[in-house]
Formats: structure tokens, C-alpha cells, sequence
């Protein structure tokens, strides 16, 4: 396995994991799992893991989100010391960085040694760092683990983990993986899985914007936009964004968030940072922002980032205005 900060064969050290996790398997017991943020991502990773049998407790500021742990067989928590003091894995899944910092110190305080902290979350690997020194100095393992899919895959356990730091903490929460996503991809030490999750991201900004344009583009010509995801998605232009939020365009429900526009933006400040920091050209991506800034202005911010969709119908001439402009005009006759 490489620990060198270039990413190298993921699929060969994915298979060694995953073999390493099954040869220890009978020595290696998780016992708890602890949620810190049971948000959208969250409450579909730790509802997949109670269904498939692990004991897991959480704590989230929202009244709301831990009575739908209780109700999905967990634990709700009064704190994030509270959690921390009963598990052996904690996994985060936090909105920002200073909840990842006010969590370490939390984790920190009440946490025993030997702890591994899995943070999913999206984070600038800087603000990761600070949080992994914090978690180290009382013997604390964090694991950089950002994850590749939406809150509907979450819930499918459609999900792929990009995780990164120590390869035995890897390999002995394989298990743990295993029963919230369909794939971990081991790429080294700590901060590679940002690196990746930021690439992914990158994609994601531009197919969702592709999407939204050609099923846009059909309907003006006059192909009905469940045939387009139907027919497209089948192939060589599919991607999974057509298909995960494709029947959200055709159907406009993007008021069902699975990434909501506002927590986007984060996502979207954090790739243009790295692609000013690595000096790369990305002119795709950097037509992708005005849309995204616009779904803001249109009150799109809690909506799913689908609502680009909507974007781009306000930016066309209506139809039926668009063929009356069309429509040759009639020329006085002289007298």
C-alpha cells in the first residue's frame, strides 16, 4: 500500500483492503458506532447500519434528526462528549469546519484512547489537519473518508468512500464500510480522499449543468424529458448525474433535497480554491459558477442542486414568444 502523497492503483490497494478486513475479521469487532451529524447523509448512514446490525448512537443540534434515529432503532445522544464516551468508531458528517474542530475537542475530552473518527464530510484538508492534531495528541485516529454520492444513493448504499490516513484503521473498519457503501477506495495518507472527493466534485458541477441543458434542449425540440433520461442514460452521453438527477428535473422536485444549492457553494469555493492553488485550467467548471450563483438568486437555496434546471428555463425565450418573434411580419402595403 502506497502512504505517499501521490494516489497511485486505488483498486489494488481497494482489493488488498478488503482482503487484509476478511483475514482479521475474527479478531477485529467493532462493538458501537457513534454519529456526530445525522443530517441528510447522516440519517441514511446510520439507518443502513442499524439494518445491518450494528449498535449505533448520535448526536445532532436538531431535535428533529435525533428523534429519527431513535425511531430508526439508534441511540439518540444529549452531546457529542456523551457519544464519544460509549463508542469505538465515531463517524462525522459535519456542514463546516468549526463543527469539525468544536468536534474534536469534544471527541477529545471524552473520548478514549485507541478511537477511530471517520470524517465524511467535505472539508478544506487544512481544517482537517487541525482537527486530526487535536484528535492525536489524547491518541485519537482521524480518518480523511469524503464520500462520492448524493442523499438518495446514502440511502441506497449507492455510496463510494474515498478514504485516507493509516491503513490499519482502514482495514480494520472495512466492515463498518461495507454496511453504508457499495466501494472503499484506500488512496494513502491523510488528505488524498479530499484530493479525490474534490476531483469527483469537479465532474458532478459540470454533469449536473450538462443534464439540466440537454433535457432542456429536448424539450424544445419536442422530446419529452422522461424519454430523454431513458433513452440518454442507456448511452454513450449517460452519466450517473443524469441519472440520479434527471427524474428530479423531469419531474421538478427539487424541493426534495438530496445536496442542498447553499451547501453546493461550500463544495464549489473549495474546488476553485485547489484549482487556484495546483494553478490548473478548468473552463468548464468555471461556466458551471454563474448557474449555480443564479439558482441562489432565484431562491433555490434549500432546493436540490437539480433546480439548475430552472435556472436554464429562465435564461430561454419562452416558446411560444420565441415563435411568435419567429413569425415573418406582415409589411405595410403602400397607398
Amino acid at each position: 500500500m502506497t502512504t505517499k502523497t501521490k494516489i497511485s492503483a486505488p483498486d489494488r490497494v481497494k482489493t488488498s483492503v478488503k482482503a487484509a478486513a476478511k483475514a482479521s475479521a475474527a479478531k477485529t469487532t467493532v462493538a458501537r458506532i457513534g454519529f456526530l451529524g445525522l443530517g441528510i447523509m447522516g440519517s441514511a448512514m446510520s439507518g443502513n447500519l442499524l439494518k445491518a446490525g450494528f449498535s449505533v448512537c448520535g448526536f445532532d443540534p436538531s431535535d428533529a434528526a435525533r428523534a429519527r434515529l431513535k425511531k430508526a432503532g439508534g441511540t439518540p445522544c444529549a452531546s457529542m462528549g456523551d457519544v464519544a464516551a460509549q463508542v469505538d468508531v465515531i463517524i462525522a458528517s459535519l456542514p463546516h469546519a468549526q463543527a469539525l474542530i468544536d468536534a474534536s475537542h469534544a471527541v477529545a475530552q471524552s473520548g478514549k484512547k485507541g478511537l477511530i473518527v471517520v470524517d465524511t464530510s467535505t472539508l478544506d484538508i487544512d481544517d482537517k489537519v487541525a482537527a486530526q492534531k487535536i484528535l492525536a495528541a489524547k491518541g485519537i485516529t482521524l480518518l480523511d473518508c469524503p464520500l462520492s454520492g448524493t442523499g438518495a444513493q446514502a440511502v441506497r448504499k449507492d455510496l463510494s468512500v474515498y478514504s485516507s490516513g493509516p491503513a490499519k484503521a482502514v482495514q480494520q473498519l472495512a466492515p463498518v464500510f461495507e454496511g453504508f457503501a457499495k466501494a472503499n477506495y484506500y488512496l494513502g495518507e491523510f488528505g488524498n480522499g479530499m484530493k479525490m472527493k474534490l476531483m469527483a466534485n469537479l465532474l458532478v458541477a459540470i454533469h449536473n449543468v450538462s443534464t439540466a441543458e440537454v433535457l432542456l434542449f429536448g424539450e424544445r425540440f419536442g422530446i419529452a424529458p422522461e424519454v430523454a433520461v431513458k433513452v440518454l442514460a442507456d448511452g454513450a452521453g449517460g452519466s450517473r448525474m443524469l441519472d440520479v438527477r434527471g427524474p428530479m428535473m423531469v419531474n421538478q422536485s427539487w424541493d426534495q433535497a438530496t445536496m442542498k444549492v447553499s451547501v453546493w457553494q461550500k463544495d464549489m469555493k473549495l474546488i476553485g480554491a485547489a484549482l487556484a492553488q495546483t494553478h490548473t485550467a478548468a473552463p468548464l467548471f468555471a461556466a458551471t459558477i454563474p448557474v449555480y450563483n443564479a439558482a441562489m438568486g432565484l431562491g433555490h437555496a434549500e432546493n436540490d442542486t437539480a433546480a439548475v434546471f430552472d435556472v436554464l428555463s429562465h435564461m430561454c425565450v419562452p416558446k411560444k414568444a420565441a415563435k411568435a418573434k419567429a413569425k415573418p411580419q406582415v409589411k405595410a402595403k403602400a397607398k
